[in-house]
């Protein structure tokens, strides 16, 4: 792979650089991205007369986090490089709240279809559909973990009650 960003480091980016990796007290992240940058300098002090290929093997790492390191350096300055990006939203989208849970579990305690003894799961993920309560739809695993961390139990003889939280005796 090409070089592409040249690396040259001030004396006190050196100084902070060196900082990080002899102190030991920084995240591995953190570490390497400093020898990465550390190796790379072009500077009159620094060492970078290698090429990526010999760094990627000297640190175990690929060619492309070394160019990746370089290109958030050049772009964004020292803390750029040396902290991972955020992100700005959850990367786990939470489709279902409270007011879901809720009416999942006012669904439950409802009587059953016609000719259903009960509730099941896949029953209460269909009626939660036909309701729109889940307008994309919802899966029987969502609905049984829902209802597993609300700690309702279809399969009690008494559906209308929620199971007791029972605490091991010390």
């Amino acid at each position: 792979m090409a070089t592409k960003y040249k690396i040259e480091l001030t004396p006190e980016e050196r100084g902070q650089l060196d900082g990080i990796v002899k102190k030991g007290r920084n995240p591995a992240k953190v570490v390497l991205s400093a020898l990465v940058l550390l190796f790379c300098d072009r500077s009159p002090l620094g060492r970078g007369r290698k090429t990526n290929a010999e760094i990627s093997r000297e640190l175990n790492i690929s060619e492309r986090t070394i160019e990746s390191v370089k290109k958030r350096f050049v772009e964004g300055g020292l803390g750029k490089a040396l902290q991972r990006k955020r992100k700005a939203v959850n990367p786990r989208n939470i489709k279902f709240d409270g007011a879901f849970e809720a009416r999942l579990v006012a669904l439950a305690c409802s009587d059953p279809p016609e000719g259903k003894a009960r509730w099941t799961v896949r029953l209460l993920a269909d009626r939660l559909t036909e309701l729109g309560i889940a307008p994309n739809g919802v899966s029987a695993m969502t609905v049984q973990r829902t209802l597993k961390r609300t700690k309702f139990d279809l399969a009690s003889g008494n559906i209308a009650k929620s199971r007791p939280n029972i605490t091991p005796n010390s």
